[in-house]
């Protein structure tokens, strides 16, 4: 039960009823995700559980439950579309209505047992593949996310990409960028254990989000830009850096929230009538990016296996908040409520 960052307490409550097109699920891993330390985003509704990135085992299924059976390994994502609502059907699933505040789990990856309602059951669960554990599958909500930016921003094969930022989601976005043959991939941070880790997972170079990064990466890519900057960092310098790093036709893709309340200055002909920028934004994954993910995933396309660094028990739990919020000598940290 999430009270603040450093306020976590293990709390015993019913095992959930379940109803018609429902499943019963028990949690084998579930991901703690950077927005779930983020405390202006999460104070205003604690007390409450936490927990979105997860993958179990169906215990129980609820009448008029056909795709699934008790003993199925399966993955879901916590917020599905309507699929018709005029958002849906224009290809903006993840601004509906239902998927922003009618769909949750109950109540929350970060305990033993879920309900899965109904419609997440009918459009956000999938069995998971012989070739992936639980653990595995816990990136498919993450990963979604992550693919569905660089879909909307549009990478292209041989582009350039900068990601400011190699927390766990600027690595995903280094190891897919490489992934999809980008020509130089670059990342950076301020802590040399990610800067590591982004070469590992498939950076060129990593730079100290210190440094020139705009000198260093023209350096890198003959005296241009980048064709696409990812921010990943909720720096406000890291925004500042993107929009001076991007190159002409270029695109940044804000990825990452910054602290509520941060506006920066544009200057409107700079960027877009000199230059033919293009900003953009995505928030969250739509079913068919989660089936993607979770077909990457399967296919071994990406290494996310090695980025898990932390596995703890649930009543460690406020150790793998600590780990995540500190954003220190870790990446991913998955909790196993069954041990």
């Amino acid at each position: 039960m999430y009270y603040n960052n450093n306020d976590i307490r293990v709390e015993e409550t019913d095992i959930p009823s379940i109803g018609a097109g429902e499943l019963l699920v028990k949690i084998h891993a579930s991901g703690i995700c950077g927005s779930d330390v983020m405390e202006w985003y999460r104070l205003h509704k604690a007390p409450l559980v936490l927990g979105h990135e997860v993958a179990g085992e169906v215990v129980e299924t609820g009448p008029d439950v056909t795709r699934f059976q008790k003993g199925d390994r399966v993955v879901a994502t916590h917020h599905v579309p309507c699929c018709t609502c005029h958002y849906c059907r224009v290809g903006h699933e993840t601004v509906c209505d239902t998927l922003l505040s009618g769909t949750h789990f109950d109540p929350g990856g970060f305990c033993e047992y879920v309900r899965l309602p109904a419609i997440n059951v009918e459009r956000g669960t999938w069995e998971i593949p012989e070739e992936t554990d639980y653990d595995e599958a816990t990136f498919v909500e993450p990963l979604a996310c992550v693919l569905r930016g660089q879909m909307t921003a549009g990478i292209k094969p041989a582009a350039s990409v900068l990601v400011l930022g190699s927390g766990i989601s600027g690595l995903l976005h280094v190891n897919l960028a490489a992934s999809f043959g980008a020509g130089l991939v670059v990342a950076t941070d301020i802590n040399e254990y990610r800067l590591k880790a982004a070469e590992q997972f498939g950076a060129n170079a990593a730079l100290h989000a210190n440094e020139d990064v705009v000198g260093r990466f023209k350096d890198l890519n003959r005296g241009r830009g980048a064709d696409l900057v990812i921010v990943c960092a909720t720096a406000e310098k890291a925004f500042h850096q993107a929009l001076a790093s991007v190159e002409r036709g270029g695109t940044v893709l804000f990825f990452a929230p910054t602290m509520d309340g941060v506006t920066i200055p544009i200057s409107i002909n700079e960027l877009f009538w000199r230059r033919d920028i293009t900003l953009t934004t995505t928030y969250a994954g739509s079913p068919s990016d989660c089936m993607a993910a979770l077909e990457m995933i399967r296919r071994k396309r990406l290494q996310v296996g090695e980025m898990i660094t932390h596995r703890l028990k649930l009543v460690d739990i406020t150790d793998g908040f600590k780990l995540t919020a500190e954003a220190g000598d870790s990446i991913k940290v998955i909790v196993k409520p069954q041990e």
